[in-house]
């Protein structure tokens, strides 16, 4: 029940953070918004638990730029490509793919793993009694 418990917290609160933070930036969101950032959040904590957050930072946020960035270009294709609810078209920005995911947002978001990364291994330790992070660069 535990671990019930601590996936809808890190899903309702990722949800809401991306949700948020497209609000604020763009001025409009989509629900599937909501669910990629909550499955992110949800990533960022797993990851660090399954190697008790031992890796360092740098791989730590490798990791999970890349399941963002996978997590981004498949709702992209299902969203817009397949349902063409036109959420979000990249197609104007360089080096992009499909439209669906590009460098610079890639970028960005890898800024906000890495605020994931740490938010998620200090809330799972405070509020579940999980491993405690020990974060290190190299």
């Amino acid at each position: 029940m535990k671990k019930v418990s601590e996936y809808l917290v890190l899903f309702a609160l990722g949800g809401t953070i991306y949700y948020s933070f497209e609000m604020i930036f763009r001025g409009f969101s989509h629900w599937s918004m909501f669910v990629l950032g909550g499955l992110c959040l949800v990533f960022f904590g797993q990851q660090g638990l399954w190697i008790k957050w031992e890796d360092p930072l740098w791989l730590q946020l490798l990791r999970c730029t890349l399941f963002v960035t996978a997590g981004e270009f498949i709702t992209g294709i299902i969203v817009n490509k397949w349902l063409k609810w036109n959420v979000w078209d990249y197609s104007d920005q360089p080096f992009q793919l499909f439209g669906q995911i590009c460098a610079p947002f890639t970028i960005l978001f890898s800024g906000l793993c890495l605020l994931g990364i740490l938010l998620t291994g200090y809330l799972l330790y405070w509020l579940y009694g999980e491993t405690k992070p020990h974060f290190h660069v190299l």
